[in-house]
């Protein structure tokens, strides 16, 4: 199965695609790390700044720098974020910041994407200073446990071939600790965080689950019209629906965090 490169240029669509389920993993996700209060934090790859406005809001930073490669994404976050959080594009295989800078560097929901990931780690180490919490998860594409997989595994129950995730294998969790052990960091922990997001009704669910962007939304626009029906069928048929047409479902991400060497 093909892996096929997400580019994250549609702020509005990630926002609708993405964000209630970021912002309910990533409150359980700062609780886990229990990050000390005015720290300086960098979140690597912000995007429309979800997660960094949650640090904000929860961990008390002396200051938080946000990058992301999408020159979209920071347009977007430097309009919403209130000034105590600076953002730059920029990559997360060359951070442009001096060595040890940085209390805390966190990375939600972007590890997988990265092409060269040990270098990322490397850069991460690099820029933390001695004791410094790294910190970061994604969605657990290797089980099909991300938001889309009503999509994914409709698709496949339709006889439709499903579009690859980047890093799919690097989801895992003892993956994610083998990355942090190359880069040379101690007492790492893990854990998977499952969270349930609601839809108002089923188009809500399939607009939202149906970027511009994303592989499976061409996957989708390609199919008969015939195809395109049994998949809606399928979908709509493996979600639990409340009394009022309300849906809900769960979603697993698998954390990992560590300290940099004192």
């Amino acid at each position: 199965m093909a892996e096929l490169a997400q580019h994250f240029d549609d702020s509005a669509g990630y926002e609708r695609f993405m964000g209630r389920w970021s912002r309910a993993v990533g409150d359980v996700f700062l609780d886990w790390v229990a990050a000390p209060a005015n720290a300086q934090w960098l979140d690597v790859g912000c995007g429309t700044g979800i997660f960094t406005e949650l640090i904000l809001n929860r961990c008390s930073p002396t200051a938080v720098f946000g990058i992301d490669p999408a020159k979209a994404q920071i347009d977007h976050v430097r309009q919403r974020t209130t000034s105590r959080a600076n953002f730059a594009v920029g990559d997360s295989r060359a951070l442009p910041f001096r060595d040890a800078s940085f209390d805390v560097i966190a990375s939600a929901l972007v590890i997988n994407f990265i092409s060269d990931r040990p270098c990322a780690l490397s850069e991460m180490r690099r820029v933390a200073r001695a004791g410094a919490l790294v910190a970061g998860y994604v969605w657990d594409f290797a089980r099909e446990r991300s938001p889309s997989w009503p999509i994914r595994v409709g698709l496949r129950g339709i006889g439709i071939d499903v579009p690859g995730v980047p890093g799919t294998n690097e989801s895992k969790l003892n993956t994610l600790t083998s990355l942090f052990e190359l880069a040379g960091f101690e007492n790492i922990d893990t854990r998977s965080i499952t969270v349930v997001a609601s839809y108002s009704d089923f188009d809500d669910f399939l607009q939202a689950q149906t970027p511009s962007y994303n592989p499976i939304t061409k996957t989708i626009d390609g199919l008969s019209v015939g195809d395109r029906t049994r998949l809606i069928e399928t979908v709509r048929a493996a979600l639990p629906v409340h009394h009022d047409g309300r849906i809900e479902y769960s979603a697993r991400a698998n954390a990992v965090k560590g300290r940099a060497p004192a």
